[in-house]
């Protein structure tokens, strides 16, 4: 393997990067939320996300931070409405403190707001690196293309996938083993709407697979665990496995 990376028929792909997206996902959240560890460690964050827009060839590296820097407080606001649906809707959440600390869930979510903005900016690559680590860690797949509203809860967040046109509006709840994706794979539909759209107080609960890109799980809806779902539930219904997937109006 001596020298394998300099023979010329190999691209260089500075596979290393991965290791230092992870570090600066990790000292950019710290920043986000504990100011004495951004006033140490905020400038090295920057010339960290400056260094790895370099590597990949990134121009108006200095320009996409301020615009990346100048987002945070809106991020933060959000962050804040997810930590606080957390700690209502679960039981087990005896603070918000707890949730941002321990909830692996909210660290997924943080850095999924995070990467998505650097999406929105037009950057390629790095933030599907942040994804990427945060699924690491997390067990939680969210693409930063995914759209999501305020005060957005996962539970548990082990096996999650949410797919890259998924959009979920707010006060959403979902639990472990919950897949957004798409009913077929085929590269000729990149730049279609592939994946699900969740409205407004639906709960999903575990192992429930919702795919498709026209379907829509109506406002209010309960998906309940395992199922299955290829065809829109309308707003304010219960679907369960021994239903057969047929809705029933909730009570």
């Amino acid at each position: 393997m001596k020298g394998i990376a300099t023979k010329t028929e190999f691209k260089n792909y500075s596979m290393c990067l991965r290791d230092a997206v992870a570090i600066f996902t990790k000292e950019l959240i710290n920043c986000l939320f504990d100011v004495q560890y951004e006033e140490e460690k905020g400038a090295l964050t920057k010339s960290k996300f400056l260094i790895i827009l370099e590597r990949l060839s990134v121009e108006n590296k200095a320009c996409f931070w301020l615009d990346f820097e100048n987002s945070f407080t809106e991020i933060r606001r959000k962050l804040d409405l997810d930590a606080l649906a957390a700690y209502q809707s679960d039981p087990a959440a005896k603070s918000v403190r707890e949730v941002y600390l321990a909830y692996p869930g909210f660290y997924a979510i943080a850095v999924y707001r995070l990467s998505a903005q650097l999406l929105a900016q037009g950057i390629a690559i790095l933030p599907r690196m942040m994804s990427a680590y945060a699924h690491s860690i997390t067990g939680t797949d969210i693409h930063p293309g995914a759209q999501i509203g305020n005060s957005f809860f996962i539970d548990h967040a082990t096996g999650i996938v949410i797919g890259e046109t998924t959009i979920i509006k707010n006060k959403v709840t979902i639990f472990q083993g919950v897949t957004l994706g798409g009913i077929q794979a085929k590269k000729s539909m990149a730049s279609e709407k592939r994946h699900p759209t969740i409205e407004d107080n639906v709960i999903v609960y575990a192992n429930a697979t919702i795919l498709g890109g026209d379907v829509v799980v109506g406002e209010n809806a309960v998906i309940g665990a395992n199922v299955c779902i290829t065809a829109s539930v309308v707003k304010n219904s219960v679907v369960t496995l021994q239903s057969e997937n047929k809705t029933f109006q909730r009570r």
